[in-house]
């Protein structure tokens, strides 16, 4: 008997499996028509609960796609079935019945028909599907909707240690997908997002040691006719699954999709889709198993499918560099005072970009460099000369100061440490960056609380007084590391990276980019291999924020989402928006500690990734000809844009949707670290 409950079962089944998990295909008295699927021990993950359902705006029942027959095959491809399948004719299913004599539907036949492939090739290869539906006649359809899988029903219910949809959501535990935890209204709800929100074509719900994926092509047409536009295979999620109102997590496809913001959320369209007849709707895709976690799933994607090639730079990336460093030359150069640009009046110091000595080292002849060189010389004349730094604390930057300095650093950080070894957050003191905190806290709640903490507020001190106890010896540095890192090493979820404008326990980007690196140095330094293993764990939590794909029409290859969260609640979208800086500056602290990621992880290609993430940069960099960027709080700057002095600096955001770049503009010298660090290789 089947496990699943919600369906009727007509006593037929067919089963196919391979090493990874087992489909058992079931008949309703009206056709075969569901699926379930088992991992290989048992145990019940998931329900396809349909082959195709189309709900028209003139009738009040779904029609399920089911049929008579299924042909079934074997080969070296594996096992395949074959199902051709046609919409239910709801006034055939009334007949005779008491509905018979007051309700008449207009449809005497079948509203769609089509194929329906499902493949399992051999070994743990997932389940591939292909849907050919077509339409037999002119419709007004509130949706139709491809695989359509629902994961713990009747089984472990709502229950999951995690879930993911790329770039919209990353959630632990009983939190909702579409929760107002990280977000308020009118964000929050992001149940059927934009195709382009989503960063990787796969989502993921992971249930004690087992997840459930899907996965599509997301630049295949799902369908399209005659001259009206094009409908790509719309991805909804929800965990529970509120939108069903069951106890259980969804995850399926659909169409129409999300055309625009205001198209979005939408399982029934508010304005019908219109089908002709034979117009193809068509659904590709996957579902498979994973052991471990929904990351694990996500993870499972990119090695089947490859890290994708890095598309044509803007420019070559030799003259990119060149580029950047003429720059710092030129309009990022302040007379009497150093280095500084026109977006912030009265900037000037002489503090050495980082990407300066590498560059000089191996590019002196070339005229930027030749003028750069001058620049540099003056600025170590300066007595307030700095020599460069990263942003994982004092790394990098402690070898300005004497040992007494040191140890003054060391010991100020460790008064703030808890007795658990964590750091504590503090809003109002030491992290207090911006007034975020006090708007969201008086006009509304607090984004986070006094004396809490997450992984980036107590990793980065964590990374100091690692880099602390190198230069120093000093045994208390090293006690106070470690205690700092076992607090660390049961948490899953990257938090708190963004904590100054942002919700502290929403999912973050930098705070995985830093503490990869810091667990990177602390196994350098204490040789722990627990610590090797969570910093490959902590670089691979940057997958879910990346972009593995692009639309046609909207180039984000390799661009980031920073976080899943809003800015203060409501001022910024980062389920919407991408932001690079935060990316660049992690593979541009693993050089500074001469960390090459191939080495740690070898399923991943991270130099493409780290190439992948700066040749994106480039597409950032602004030139006030293009016209693609706009200041955001700083509306004054529009005007220094229009005459070029912003040129080469690149954008702080850009928004999915429209393709367009925003913010305040950043000094381009993190591209410049990592063009090094890729042409070095090469």
């Amino acid at each position: 008997m089947p496990s699943y409950r919600h369906a009727a079962y007509a006593g037929e089944t067919i089963v196919i499996q391979n090493d990874g998990l087992r489909l058992e295909v079931h008949k309703r008295p009206t056709g075969w028509g569901w699926g379930e699927i088992y991992a290989r021990d048992g145990k019940f993950a998931a329900v396809i609960e349909h082959f195709g359902e189309l709900m028209l705006r003139d009738q009040e029942m779904p029609m399920r796609l089911e049929a008579d027959t299924v042909e079934r095959e074997s080969g070296a491809f594996g096992e395949r079935l074959t199902m051709r399948v046609k919409s239910l004719v709801v006034q055939d299913k009334l007949r005779g019945t008491s509905f018979d004599t007051w309700i008449r539907y207009p449809f005497q036949e079948p509203c769609m028909e089509g194929e329906v492939v499902l493949t399992l090739p051999p070994g743990k290869a997932p389940l591939q599907f292909q849907y050919k539906l077509i339409a037999k006649a002119n419709l007004f359809a509130r949706y139709c909707r491809g695989p359509w899988i629902k994961a713990g029903a009747d089984s472990y219910g709502s229950s999951k240690s995690d879930g993911i949809l790329p770039g919209v959501e990353w959630l632990e535990g009983d939190e909702w997908s579409s929760g107002s935890d990280w977000f308020k209204d009118p964000w929050a709800l992001r149940t059927v997002p934009h195709p382009n929100k989503v960063s990787i074509p796969v989502m993921a719900i992971s249930h004690e040691g087992l997840a459930v994926g899907l996965s599509w092509n997301p630049n295949s047409d799902a369908t399209r006719w005659f001259n009206y536009r094009i409908h790509r295979q719309q991805p909804v999620f929800a965990s529970p699954n509120f939108i069903d109102r069951m106890n259980n997590h969804l995850m399926g496809l659909m169409i129409p999709d999300a055309s625009g913001e205001n198209g979005e959320n939408q399982t029934e369209a508010a304005v019908p889709l219109e089908l002709h007849p034979d117009q193809v709707v068509e659904f590709e895709g996957e579902v498979f198993l994973t052991e471990g976690s929904s990351l694990d799933a996500v993870t499972d994607w990119v090695k089947r499918n490859e890290l994708p090639e890095p598309p044509a730079p803007r420019w070559p990336l030799e003259e990119a560099l060149d580029r950047i460093a003429n720059a710092y030359a030129s309009r990022f150069w302040v007379e009497g005072k150093g280095f500084g640009f026109a977006q912030h009046p009265g900037s000037g110091s002489p503090a050495e970009p980082r990407f300066a000595e590498g560059y000089l080292a191996t590019r002196a002849d070339r005229p930027a460099a030749i003028a750069l060189k001058e620049r540099i010389d003056w600025c170590r004349e300066q007595a307030g000369y700095r020599k460069p730094h990263h942003r994982l604390g004092v790394v990098g930057a402690s070898s300005a100061m004497s040992r007494e300095e040191l140890l003054q650093h060391g010991h100020k950080l460790i008064s703030h440490q808890r007795e658990d070894g964590a750091f504590p957050f503090d809003p109002d003191g030491r992290h207090y960056m911006k007034d975020d905190f006090v708007v969201a806290r008086e006009y509304l709640e607090p984004m986070g609380l006094a004396g809490d903490t997450a992984l980036d507020i107590t990793i980065t001190p964590a990374a100091d007084l690692i880099a602390l106890y190198e230069q120093t010896g000093e045994e208390s540095f090293k006690e106070a590391a470690i205690r700092a890192l076992e607090y660390c090493m049961p948490m899953r979820r990257p938090e708190g990276g963004d904590f100054w404008e942002t919700p502290l326990h929403s999912p973050n980007l930098l705070a995985a980019g830093h503490a990869a690196n810091a667990y990177a140095l602390a196994y350098r330094i204490f040789g722990d291999e627990r610590y090797k293993s969570k910093a490959v764990y902590w670089l691979r939590c940057l997958i879910p924020f990346t972009h593995l794909w692009q639309p046609g029409d909207v180039p984000m290859m390799y661009n980031t989402k920073p976080c899943l969260c809003s800015s203060d609640w409501y001022f910024a979208n980062w389920v919407r928006d991408h932001v690079q800086w935060e990316v660049l500056e992690t593979f541009a602290s693993s050089e500074a500690l001469g960390i090459d990621w191939n080495e740690w992880d070898t399923e991943i290609d991270w130099h493409r990734f780290q190439e992948g993430i700066t040749v994106a940069a480039l597409r950032w960099m602004v030139d006030h000809r293009d016209n693609q960027w706009r200041p955001h709080n700083l509306p004054w700057t529009l005007d220094l844009y229009k005459q070029g002095l912003l040129d080469d600096c690149y954008a702080d955001t850009h928004n999915s949707v429209t393709g367009l770049y925003g913010g305040m503009v950043i000094p381009p010298d993190p591209i410049a670290v990592n063009l090094l660090a890729i042409l070095n290789r090469k």
